[in-house]
């Protein structure tokens, strides 16, 4: 499909490109103008660009991908639908959007960044205007952390101000140096523009795995008075998830002002998986390969996770997080 349209328009610009003796000096210019017109118009086909043919929420798309491939996840496919939500539509939001997404490993956190990122760019997590730092890979040494520091707000004052629909996902945020974030503070806040730039329209997610136990604390909590999960909503947990981060050294966010400043718009829990979900998992992935779903295949994969507590084996211990390589081994 895309050759096709690129063969039309290059025959319309092989049409403009007449014998420029033929024009008088007036007609000419135009012609020349329509030619480069159609040139911009045939490399932005082809390239990325920062404008609403390659940026632009799938709202319906998104609805639909938290439904049907994160599982047991409703607060948090909840809280991300109408953050995303209201924020793209949002022609002038005052502030960028802020995410901090918690919970255990395997629970869901980094496929929902992903999740996003299809939703809004065209080549989602490939798309050029989706950054990814992890704290052991782009971060590693504490005592160049102020050199960290400066290349980080280079690197997102370049990328915002070549597009304002600039997308920053910070992994492993227990793992970062508490007040890296600290220096992209600012960045957050609610400023029309710092140095000609303005940030209001990106959005930055925070992944971390602090807060989990918190956060597994309540849903144990809950299985033990025989309450549903489903009933565990945000106001039970995210004054509990913010108070962990803040006080916790291991933090990105420990004692940090985008915390203390409110600048982080929703604290995001993701709920320790049970066995039911697991199944889900394995299904959801033999799908994905092009397999054909057997319950019997996903049966044996959840039967073989390790659950806490050990006596009831409640929640999977690493939720789906080696679910791809287990189905590859029972089938």
């Amino acid at each position: 499909m895309k050759s096709a349209h690129l063969c039309v328009l290059l025959s319309v610009l092989s049409s403009a490109s007449l014998p420029v003796h033929s024009f008088e000096p007036f007609t000419t210019t135009l012609v020349l103008g329509v030619g480069a017109a159609l040139g911009r118009t045939i490399y932005n086909y082809l390239h990325e660009s920062c404008d609403p043919k390659w940026i632009a929420l799938n709202a319906t798309g998104l609805e639909v991908d938290l439904e049907r491939k994160l599982f047991g996840q409703h607060t948090a496919s909840r809280i991300i639908l109408k953050a995303v939500n209201g924020f793209m539509t949002n022609d002038n939001p005052r502030k960028p959007l802020v995410l901090s997404l918690h919970g255990w490993t395997g629970t869901g956190k980094n496929f929902v960044s992903q999740i996003i990122a299809d939703n809004i760019y065209k080549e989602g997590m490939n798309s050029s205007f989706v950054h990814i730092f992890t704290s052991e890979l782009h971060f590693p040494h504490a005592s160049q952390f102020d050199t960290y520091k400066s290349q980080l707000q280079q690197w997102i004052k370049g990328n915002v101000t070549n597009c304002a629909h600039s997308m920053f996902i910070f992994d492993e945020m227990d793992k970062m140096h508490p007040g890296l974030i600290e220096g992209i503070k600012p960045y957050l806040d609610y400023y029309d523009k710092l140095d000609g730039v303005s940030y209001r329209k990106a959005i930055f997610i925070f992944l971390s795995n602090a807060g989990g136990e918190s956060i597994t604390q309540k849903a144990l909590d809950f299985w033990k008075a025989g309450r549903d999960r489903e009933e565990i909503q945000l106001e039970d947990l995210e004054t509990l998830i913010s108070r962990s981060v803040f006080n916790n050294k291991k933090s990105g966010l420990w004692h940090s002002s985008v915390i203390d400043k409110n600048l982080v718009d929703f604290f995001v829990p993701f709920l320790p998986l049970e066995y039911k979900h697991v199944v889900q998992c394995a299904m959801a992935e033999m799908k994905a390969r092009g397999f054909r779903p057997d319950e019997n295949v996903a049966d044996l994969v959840a039967r073989d996770a390790v659950y806490f507590p050990k006596s009831e084996r409640v929640f999977s211990v690493k939720g789906c997080k080696t679910i791809a390589s287990k189905v590859h081994y029972y089938r």
